[in-house]
């Protein structure tokens, strides 16, 4: 039962040209910096990402995209990042556009093995009016007297998450604000690979803190680099 490996970069060796990645982290809070680094250096291509955001200018999800590793990006979240703006206006990036909660929905939906779900999110707009991945139309439906939009699910090859502890086995505890899609995405993808503050002996967790369950997480890893940056960062001249 081998889920502890030396580096990130052997934990994504196998990470292949055309996988499906999931990338926990929202904005820059809870992202894996040293698995996110691990794969620039792999340097796999045609990825296709899951994640909320696709970080800032030469940090985050972005060294991937810098890279060329990425063909399309699913998330909800873009505007901190100029670069995918530039990609996506020139036709070199195909990017799906989700509302958070319909994203934050059908991750968990793959996780949960429901193939599809309504929600009148984004009912009316071009959200509705859009294709799903088979490039059939978007299904729309009334219940009570409500129009509803049918998502399906999202699932991947991989998932890289961040967690602020670990133990032997992958029992996970989060912290604060970094839990955000971290949890979800473990269930969603075949090979959920941890990226962990702090790795501690079996026995060490208070079991009510744990948030994912062990028998999510095939590999972790020991986090090295722990830069922890904000996304913008605005201050003003005291008064």
């Amino acid at each position: 039962m081998k889920k502890i490996y030396k580096s990130a970069d052997e934990a994504v060796a196998d990470i292949h040209d055309g996988a499906t990645v999931m990338i926990g982290g929202f904005g820059l809070c809870g992202i894996p910096e040293d698995l996110i680094a691990a794969l620039v250096r792999r340097n796999a291509r045609n990825l296709t990402t899951i994640s909320n955001n696709m970080g800032v200018d030469n940090f985050g999800n972005s060294l991937l995209l810098e890279n060329g590793q990425i063909k399309k990006h699913i998330g909800s979240y873009v505007g901190e990042n100029r670069y995918l703006e530039r990609l996506v206006i020139d036709g070199k990036l195909d990017l799906e556009l989700v509302p958070q909660g319909t994203l934050a929905e059908r991750i968990r939906a793959g996780g949960a093995g429901i193939p599809a779900f309504f929600t009148p999110t984004g009912y009316g707009t071009i959200v509705a009016e859009g294709s799903y991945a088979d490039g059939s139309k978007k299904e729309t439906r009334e219940f009570d007297g409500r129009p509803y939009v049918m998502e399906r699910w999202l699932r991947a090859d991989f998932a890289l998450i961040k967690a602020y502890k670990s133990d032997q086995w992958g029992n996970l505890v989060f912290r604060k604000t970094a839990r955000n899609f971290n949890p979800m995405m473990c269930a969603a993808a075949k090979v959920t690979i941890v990226e962990a503050e702090e790795i501690v002996e079996l026995g060490r967790l208070d079991p009510e803190s744990v948030v994912v369950p062990s028998v999510y997480v095939k590999r972790i890893v020991q986090a090295v680099g722990e830069e922890k940056r904000i996304e913008r960062r605005t201050t003003r001249k005291r008064a």
